[in-house]
């Protein structure tokens, strides 16, 4: 198999003489190495969808099956990867490869659109066609059903402390997604994971959703944190629910998560405050599209309620329940 930067090299090509005499006379070459710097975008790609998974570095390489050292080089940029590698690289994390790949920067809403025309009949997409190419007479707005309430946020943000405080606070159920996933499938998220993968628990979590809006009832929804991973579940829970991101410092999650016994997916890893800042920095962006955010920072719980209180009053005294997305 040729290494990637091989097919990189034929698609920027140099003369290796000039490259060598350049070097050999010590001279600083005006322009930078598109295949280093390639190189090192790929690499960011890698990091950046590993965080947003919330897989540290020894978990990918486990359920890849390529060593942590390699990926380390694959991360740092110094990976000469090959694309079968790359490959695995992606499934282990349920990503598409497309993703790892650098290129110009999409829209925020290309990956639903991605993964909307991929789930699409011939007809949809037909008609997608039309209304892109402006040939489409008109088209309705999609108008979702308010369900509630959604807490996003990272493990340890008070999402189920908070959440069931504000839901008997004001008298709607209180739902945790992961739980209702385990319920409709008979297995802890854990055996979901070890026996289907990333890919197999999003296709439960999305289906778990489902199931809830079909209830048509209003909750105060806990999600899982890394939920924002999965554009089209995401998509739904904006479009669906007025949703709170509950933030904190990451010593605070680190803190609160310690509290509970549960390093999920750091556990035996040295590096796992490293790990969950790498984290916390890959999905703020997502986190940050919620309809509003609490900051619990140095808050006692009570004081972190009243804050959560505070922050969904408006949704709470509009009765026609509209909310703006975020």
């Amino acid at each position: 198999m040729r290494l990637l930067s091989i097919l990189v090299g034929t698609m920027f090509p140099k003369s290796s003489t000039s490259v060598r005499s350049n070097t050999e006379r010590g001279e600083m070459t005006e322009n930078p190495d598109p295949e280093a710097g390639f190189l090192e975008q790929l690499g960011q790609r890698v990091r950046t969808m590993r965080a947003l998974r919330g897989m540290s570095r020894k978990v990918l390489a486990k359920v890849s099956g390529i060593s942590e050292r390699y990926i380390a080089q694959l991360e740092s940029g110094k990976g000469n990867v090959s694309i079968v590698l790359l490959r695995r690289v992606s499934n282990a994390m349920a990503a598409h490869l497309e993703d790892l790949i650098p290129a110009s920067e999409p829209s925020p809403d290309w990956p639903v659109i991605r993964d909307l025309l991929r789930q699409a009949t011939p007809s949809q997409i037909a008609q997608a066609r039309n209304v892109l190419a402006g040939q489409a007479k008109g088209a309705a707005e999609r108008r979702m059903s308010f369900a509630g309430i959604a807490l996003i946020g990272l493990r340890g943000a008070g999402k189920s402390t908070l959440g069931k405080m504000l839901a008997n606070k004001i008298g709607w159920s209180f739902v945790e997604l992961n739980k209702e996933i385990e319920a409709q499938n008979g297995l802890s998220v854990a055996e979901i994971i070890a026996l289907y993968g990333q890919e197999g628990f999003r296709r439960m979590e999305q289906a778990a959703l489902g199931q809830l809006l079909a209830r048509k009832e209003l909750m105060v929804l806990a999600t899982g944190g890394g939920i924002v991973s999965e554009p089209l579940t995401f998509d739904l829970i904006l479009s669906s629910f007025y949703t709170v991101w509950l933030k904190a410092a990451p010593e605070e999650h680190m803190a609160r998560v310690r509290g509970q016994g549960d390093l999920r997916p750091m556990a035996d890893d040295r590096s796992a405050m490293a790990e969950l800042r790498n984290i916390l920095l890959s999905r703020e962006p997502l986190y940050a599209r919620a309809s509003a955010v609490v900051d619990t920072a140095g808050l006692s719980v009570d004081a972190a309620a009243a804050r959560l209180i505070d922050a969904v009053a408006p949704v709470l005294h509009d009765e026609a329940r509209m909310f703006a997305r975020g």
